[in-house]
């Protein structure tokens, strides 16, 4: 197989959520592989400014506040507008507002549908019909392994990440005719600047990395593989699955843990 069916050279990609962890070191992978990038962020400029300077300094930074009724088709509009057509959409930008499943309220749950799947939905809608005009595209969402494994007190993020997956799935179906790929890549427990403090604590670390049959917890950059190929020519047969990126934790508890242990 030739290298260059991993190239994403003369390709255009947004990639929402991209002012660090996760979507900064997808953005900076995609840039590497040749991909002309733009970024989104929201409340964090100086960050988004610093995953453009890691990716190359070329990129521009374009702030949506998906809670926000409207932001995302703004978004593509603008991004349409002043760039041109999108061939990769990263929807990577979510919300994980975390409540005793006994207190939520329709307004958080109301919160989570917009930023965890009706942005997704919204900048699909606007971005992927022109690329099966074109006849080529790729969409990959970040999702969670909250999807199969969820906990009561973040109830509407997982809920949410499920029915992010059913809407991908239903969206590949009908554009994959198109040369349009649309995929999940879900990501376990991964260390990343919002929560070094939870990491910092060794007896944190250790009852995470426990119940992980790699052993550690994941790093964004874990991630990067499994997009870059779900962004290529390599992956033209590939559409409408989640790629579990977890160190495991998904086909069962690590190795040794007792009756009880699992988290």
């Amino acid at each position: 197989m030739s290298r260059d069916r991993f190239s994403l050279a003369g390709r255009r990609a947004l990639v929402t959520g991209a002012s660090s962890g996760i979507g900064r070191a997808l953005a900076v992978g995609l840039a590497e592989q040749g991909a002309e990038l733009v970024l989104h962020h929201f409340g964090d400029a100086a960050g988004a400014a610093e995953t453009a300077g890691a990716a190359g300094g070329r990129a521009p930074v374009l702030e949506a506040d998906f809670t926000r009724d409207g932001d995302a088709s703004r978004l593509a509009g603008e991004v349409i507008e002043r760039y041109g057509p999108i061939d990769i959409l990263l929807a990577n930008a979510a919300i994980e507002r975390r409540a005793p499943w006994t207190e939520i309220s329709a307004a958080h749950v109301v919160t989570h549908l917009s930023a965890n799947l009706m942005s997704l939905l919204t900048l699909a809608q606007r971005l992927v019909p022109p690329m099966t005009e074109r006849g080529w595209g790729r969409v990959v969402a970040t999702g969670s392994v909250m999807a199969s494994r969820p906990r009561a007190e973040t109830v509407a993020y997982a809920a949410l990440k499920s029915a992010q997956l059913t809407t991908v799935r239903a969206i590949a179906r009908e554009v994959a005719p198109r040369g349009v790929t649309i995929n999940v890549v879900s990501p376990g427990a991964i260390e990343i600047g919002k929560n070094a403090d939870r990491y910092a604590d060794p007896a944190f670390r250790r009852a995470v990395a426990a119940k992980i049959p790699a052993g550690r917890p994941g790093r964004p950059e874990d991630l990067v593989g499994a997009v870059l190929f779900l962004c290529s020519d390599a992956a033209a047969y590939v559409t409408g699955v989640d790629i579990p990126v977890d160190g495991g934790w998904t086909i069962g508890d690590a190795p040794g843990m007792l009756p009880g242990e699992a988290v």
